[in-house]
């Protein structure tokens, strides 16, 4: 058991959810894969929506509603006892009759629970949850939920897991919040509670979980969205404030022009634009770079950051490049190498695979400032790796780094301009407010001679003629993907291609003949990189992966991919994935398998067949599935929001920026001991593995 102590001297418990009642070891388990450890982790799992029992209707007020298909809750008297009628397949139907306080009754059904007779008792009243349908038999409600006697709860329904169900997590929180002390501290200072009228902690993480009615619902989770916005906006401004002091070093010339015109292709204008708004940055010698350089697959993020580096290398300023991986660290090296080493910019490699003497002479040429412009992996911040004026630091794929690796590769240097690049298109209302402590430049135009991949959404009947084609691509000399959504046969018995599996029926069958590989996140770096060199080296045909593959090398010789259960991507993941086919001057294309009936789900894929450009699918899919989902993955690099929504916070957030502004003015580094709570939070969102300085 564990205590730590608070802000204001009191002390908060936590301790082991198998300690409390009901829990054990076992059912532990299951809250662990849920993410749940302990109960102050148990506290913020907040619900994911609220059934409100409170507001019950007359059997003819549900019947005139029916047809919208709007659940309800009837307050009944059950009038007759429960029968039972066993049905084909061994199923067996429990039906019985109520009558609302008007006298009108409608019919109650349920399936295969031989505990209805005993738990509904004729003459007894029970609040009924559920969907009514009218049809030539009457009304009547299919199995639903009820409560006894009248119910004017509202219950907090939370995401549960195969044997850990929503009512059982509500009986645990239960218990955690009955163990909270009367004078629990509270993160939040009592000046910043008072001025934007804020409940304290107690109170709203009760109401959150166990709300008294809608009102204190919406002023419990004003609050902790207003927290969880603060704790972001501080992190994110105290990083902003450590990077953007006065430019360790300030540019005298734009070379992008001169780069420009040394280029075998013609860029386009918002490469230029991209690059010109980083370079006035760099020349502006009132504070360094920040900047996010955002743009689509294919639009061409790489050539601009060449331009930025060539610019800064004729300004005697060394340059490094951070990638997540070693292949697309090799990859950048390839092609960045190939734009400016015949303008006379020396580019250096650094990556983990490399060897001792190998690496020994990139890090001297580094330290002796032979080297203009230095690619790599996490090999980077490293200790041991020095620059003799690293003035510029580019991280490319920046959601895949946290913020603290970012901080450590400009650490490297005398507070150098830093530029962050991404392939996610996000929509820029949205990204000024994710992107806080960001300037941010969009690619929002495609390279001349770029061919729209074609996509084709299909069901499985077709699956034969979708792989007939993939090797019709293979025996021209092409290559694939195959995308499939697990690594391991799905355990709850759906249809889900597991990736393992699949690639080697597909090498047996729809694929037989062809050099099959396969790709999935539970591969050691190592063995991953091995696959995609041999794949990019082709000596894969096809390659069978997880989404892994989503931010990937390079392949121009790939044209074709087929993605297997379409319907369980989002949208911006879908044009993620066929972002990897369609890198080179051949027709490419991209084959959607789904069997989805689900409305939604069939106009997501819909939507992928009609457009290829990046920004209207991640407009379209933040219209489909909010924010909440569109962030799922983590695309934007940044701690998982628990509670806030971007897009309908916006009220909030404004206020949490304008708070968090205001405290760091007067104390920068959350010393003060009235911000303690906030420095810890702060720590705990950004960087739980360490202790805040």
């Amino acid at each position: 058991m564990e205590e730590k102590q608070g802000f204001d001297g009191s002390k908060i418990e936590s301790k082991p959810l198998k300690y409390y009642k009901g829990v054990g070891e076992k059912r532990a388990e299951l809250f662990a894969k849920l993410g749940i450890g302990s109960s102050d982790a148990l506290l913020r799992y907040y619900p994911r929506e609220y059934e409100d029992w409170s507001d019950c209707v007359s059997v003819d007020t549900a019947k005139a509603n029916a047809e919208s298909g709007e659940i309800c809750c009837i307050r009944a008297t059950v009038a007759a006892p429960v029968r039972s009628v066993f049905l084909s397949g061994r199923r067996t139907l429990y039906s019985t009759r109520a009558v609302d306080d008007e006298g009108k009754g409608f019919r109650l059904t349920f399936f295969n629970n031989p505990y209805i007779p005993k738990m509904l008792v004729q003459g007894s009243e029970y609040t009924f949850r559920g969907k009514l349908f009218v049809g030539s038999n009457g009304a009547e409600m299919t199995s639903p939920a009820f409560e006894s006697g009248a119910c004017d709860k509202i219950i907090p329904v939370y995401r549960a897991t195969e044997g850990l169900p929503s009512r059982q997590i509500a009986k645990v929180t239960q218990q955690v919040l009955d163990e909270l002390p009367e004078d629990l501290s509270d993160p939040l200072p009592e000046s910043v509670r008072a001025k934007y009228h804020l409940c304290h902690i107690r109170y709203a993480l009760r109401q959150i979980h166990f709300p008294d009615d809608r009102e204190t619902l919406a002023t419990a989770r004003d609050r902790l969205v207003f927290e969880e916005l603060l704790i972001l906006q501080l992190g994110l401004l105290r990083l902003k404030g450590r990077t953007r002091g006065a430019a360790g070093v300030t540019l005298t010339r734009d070379c992008t022009e001169e780069f420009w015109r040394m280029l075998p292709f013609e860029p386009t204008g918002a490469q230029k634009r991209a690059a010109s708004e980083a370079v006035r940055d760099m020349m502006s010698g009132e504070r360094s770079m920040s900047r996010l350089l955002q743009g689509d697959v294919g639009s061409g993020k790489t050539a601009v950051a060449a331009a930025i580096c060539y610019t800064a290398a004729r300004n005697g300023v060394q340059s490094a490049l951070m990638a997540p991986t070693e292949i697309l660290a090799e990859q950048h090296y390839r092609s960045i190498a190939a734009l400016l080493e015949p303008c006379g910019v020396r580019v250096g490699l650094l990556t983990g695979s490399m060897t001792a003497a190998q690496k020994r002479r990139a890090k001297e040429a580094a330290a002796a400032g032979e080297t203009d412009l230095l690619i790599g992996t996490h090999a980077l911040i490293s200790d041991g790796v020095a620059f003799a004026s690293l003035g510029l630091v580019i991280t490319d794929e920046q959601h895949r780094f946290g913020v603290n690796q970012r901080g450590a590769l400009a650490a490297k240097g005398d507070n150098p301009h830093v530029l962050v690049m991404s392939a996610t298109p996000i929509p820029r209302t949205l990204a000024l407010l994710i992107y806080g402590d960001l300037d941010i430049s969009v690619l929002d135009e495609m390279p001349k001679g770029r061919i729209p991949i074609d996509t084709f959404f299909v069901d499985g009947g077709k699956r034969q003629r979708a792989y007939n084609f993939v090797k019709k691509h293979v025996a021209e000399g092409r290559q694939g993907y195959v995308i499939c959504p697990l690594v391991e046969d799905s355990e709850d018995g759906g249809d889900r291609k597991a990736a393992r599996s699949y690639a080697e029926s597909l090498a047996a069958g729809y694929l037989s003949g062809c050099r099959v590989g396969l790709l999935h996140g539970k591969m050691k770096g190592a063995e991953k990189d091995e696959v995609m060199k041999r794949f990019a080296a082709g000596e894969l045909d096809v390659l069978v992966s997880t989404t892994v593959v989503e931010v990937g090398v390079n392949v121009p010789n790939a044209v074709i991919m087929i993605i297997e259960n379409a319907e369980r991507f989002g949208l911006s993941q879908l044009h993620q994935l066929r972002g990897r086919v369609g890198r080179g001057s051949i027709q490419s294309y991209c084959i959607l398998i789904s069997d989805a009936k689900n409305e939604a789900a069939v106009a997501r894929l819909n939507t992928m067949c009609k457009t290829t450009d990046g920004f209207a699918i991640a407009n379209e899919d933040l219209k489909q599935r909010g924010p909440g989902d569109f962030f799922g993955s983590r695309q934007h690099g940044l701690p998982d929001m628990k509670i806030a929504d971007m897009m309908t916070d916006t009220r909030i957030f404004s206020q949490a920026q304008e708070a968090a502004r205001e405290i760091l003015r007067s104390d920068p580094e959350l010393t003060a001991r009235e911000n303690s709570g906030l420095a810890e939070e702060v720590t705990r969102l950004f960087d739980p593995n360490r202790a805040m300085n």
